[in-house]
């Protein structure tokens, strides 16, 4: 992690850009209020950017309540959230394989590769490293529950995900990314690759993912209608 916040400390001297930035968060009059009950309610109907992200939304604002037009904050955060990122992503890899070589590796080369320059140093982008977060929590809380499933714990990685979809729809895939950690190294796909935990059939575990897939479709409509209603794509007919 300090390696990372080494590694992305020059954007805290960047400006903010005018490409996008103005409109998210230099310009927009919501975000200024800061996170007050006026600005959660704007989030959570807003369709502006083409998107509905209201995490996203209500990170801008609050940030923008502690920095205000100091762009070395936003960077800041966001850089913060990337390198956490890169943690959970290391304790998630132990987690399931407790392979400590390969897992700091991965995790490694996340934190460290330049295809996520643009999402970290770009303030506009906080939605991807945003939704980044949420996707590796809800795999660990999923790891979590596949040891003891229980209503509560699924609950947690239900939750999870849908922070995740509120933050950006980009991890829309995710309950077919869980069906392939049930195969490996979860292995609780009978059948397939033995494992630790208990094996279960396809269509089981299938089911078990039904709720998520509903939350997929619910975020594939509502963005739909969010890019519709933003002009990034032709009206529903």
């Amino acid at each position: 992690m300090v390696a990372t916040l080494a590694l992305y400390n020059p954007v805290n001297r960047h400006p903010f850009v005018n490409y996008d930035d103005d409109r998210y968060v230099t310009e927009n009059p919501h975000v200024h209020n800061g996170l007050t009950g006026d600005t959660i309610a704007w989030a959570f109907r807003a369709t502006e950017q083409g998107n509905w992200h209201p995490l996203t939304w209500l990170s801008h604002a609050l940030d923008y309540q502690l920095f205000h037009q100091n762009p070395a904050g936003h960077h800041f955060t966001s850089v913060l959230i990337h390198a956490a990122n890169a943690v959970l992503l290391f304790l998630f890899l132990m987690y399931v394989t407790r392979r400590l070589g390969p897992s700091l590796f991965v995790a490694s080369l996340f934190a460290f590769h330049p295809i996520n320059v643009e999402s970290v140093a770009w303030v506009a982008e906080r939605k991807n490293v945003l939704c980044t977060f949420f996707f590796f929590a809800t795999l660990i809380a999923y790891g979590w529950y596949a040891r003891k499933p229980e209503w509560r714990r699924y609950l947690a990685f239900t939750g999870l995900f849908a922070l995740g979809l509120m933050s950006k729809p980009m991890v829309i895939t995710l309950p077919f990314v869980l069906l392939l950690l049930d195969y490996w190294p979860l292995g609780r796909i009978r059948g397939g690759p033995p494992g630790s935990l208990p094996q279960s059939r396809l269509s089981k575990l299938m089911v078990e993912k039904l709720s998520l897939l509903g939350f997929s479709v619910a975020s594939a409509v509502t963005t739909r209608h969010a890019q519709a209603a933003g002009r990034a794509r032709p009206p529903p007919a």
